[in-house]
């Protein structure tokens, strides 16, 4: 049989996806450990993430948390700045530290050939950092001017100015830092939050070729590191009828505009015909934001619509820099094709492209061992097991024009939107 290479293979859609689940331990202390283990791969990741704690000193002082997990890496107990960071890099490992509305992150990045050396060295961030002053100095001004660069962009201030609608501006995740919540961070509150507040319902996600020698330390040495567990409470989030937003810049050539609201959580029967209608919207560069506005009228290079991951209600957003005369022709232009997804059905030869799109989409995510724990660690987050993936999947290969349809009929009222136009 001859192979005609003129020809694409036909598309193949695969009946079921089985992902493993890592393997859990409980440390000595109570937390609990899970680990992807990895025969194929020598690089090695280990990620603490904690709580990210809300408490009423962390409002006061915005930036408490962002400057700590930052400082960690500015001298220990037995090693200065400029030694941890060539001890890293002698070994050809990374530390990165996420600070999050809801969780924070502390991340080793390394090999099995230096785990053992690099580890303890990676653990003594955790309980010997000494914050100096000097340091702290260097890194307000840097965060400082950073804030007053970042001021001057409208698709910043719009991304805030949309969380402070969506949330209220008391709550933290709507809260906007200044210059002032800067200076007003000093080196006690770092220590305060470190002893306090950085280890707070903390788990450890461990992926790579590690033997049980090695399991075994990372097991003894986090099993030793005081931890706190406290009940989180449970936030409801509410869509309240709005006002747009408008910020006016005379200078400015574009206008950056944000649009959206709360949406359900992911344990929700509507989570995922909701994700298939945010794909036809605007969630693929094929979406009908993308041929209406950028294609069909050229007002903007790029708009989108995206889902936010939250524990108890996701949140849904339009983003888009678009030219400064036709703002309010975009802002139609999408009520516009919302209430065509709300009154017609989507063509089958919709369906099915978006279909094709969204398995290979989905498929790809989990090409690698790292991206694997990362999609454990989303779903376990919001209360769900692997399992999760696999009703994904079998929901994108079943999903009809009528899914669609219903859940913009039940969903989208564009009356409920949050609008915030800067520039």
């Amino acid at each position: 049989m001859t192979l005609d290479r003129s020809k694409a293979p036909d598309f193949q859609i695969p009946q079921e996806i089985n992902l493993p689940s890592p393997i859990k331990r409980t440390l000595a202390n109570g937390v609990h450990l899970y680990f992807m283990p990895t025969p194929e791969i020598d690089a090695c990741r280990l990620e603490i993430c904690t709580e990210a704690q809300r408490s009423t000193f962390e409002n006061e002082k915005k930036l408490t948390s962002f400057f700590t997990l930052h400082m960690m890496m500015e001298g220990t107990e037995g090693m200065s700045a400029s030694e941890i960071d060539d001890f890293f890099d002698f070994f050809a490992s990374e530390v990165d530290v996420t600070p999050g509305f809801e969780h924070n992150s502390i991340a080793l990045l390394t090999t099995k050939k230096h785990f053992g050396k690099v580890f303890p060295i990676f653990a003594s961030l955790l309980t010997d950092a000494t914050f100096p002053e000097k340091e702290l100095a260097k890194r307000k001004s840097q965060k400082a001017l950073n804030i007053s660069i970042q001021k001057e962009k409208t698709s910043v201030s719009a991304s805030q100015l949309f969380r402070q609608q969506l949330f209220g501006a008391d709550h933290p995740f709507g809260q906007i830092a200044d210059e002032n919540d800067v200076e007003d961070v000093q080196r006690d509150d770092l220590i305060k939050y470190y002893k306090e507040s950085l280890l707070v319902n903390p788990e450890i996600f461990v992926t790579g070729n590690l033997d049980a020698f090695e399991m075994d330390l990372i097991t003894e040495t986090l099993g030793k590191i005081p931890v706190s567990f406290i009940p989180q409470e449970t936030e409801k989030f509410e869509n309240k009828p709005q006002e747009r937003q408008y910020e006016l810049r005379e200078d400015a050539l574009q206008s950056s505009l944000r649009i959206g609201f709360h949406l359900v959580p992911k344990t929700h029967v509507d989570y995922l015909p909701i994700t298939i209608f945010n794909t036809i919207l605007g969630g693929y560069f094929g979406s009908r934001l993308i041929k209406n506005i950028r294609e069909d009228k050229g007002h903007t290079y790029g708009i989108y619509s995206t889902i936010g991951s939250l524990k108890q209600s996701d949140y849904w957003v339009i983003m888009a820099d678009v030219q400064k005369s036709f703002v309010h022709d975009v802002i139609e232009e999408i009520y516009k094709e919302i209430d065509i997804l709300k009154s017609e059905s989507v063509p089958e030869e919709e369906v099915e492209l978006v279909r094709n799109y969204m398995i290979g989409n989905f498929l790809s995510t989990f090409s690698s061992p790292f991206e694997l724990i990362n999609k454990f660690k989303a779903v376990h987050q919001s209360g769900l097991s692997m399992d999760f993936y696999a009703k994904k999947l079998a929901y994108i290969r079943e999903f009809s024009a009528k899914d669609i349809k219903r859940v913009a009929q039940k969903y989208f009222d564009t009356k409920a939107l949050i609008e915030v136009i800067v520039g």
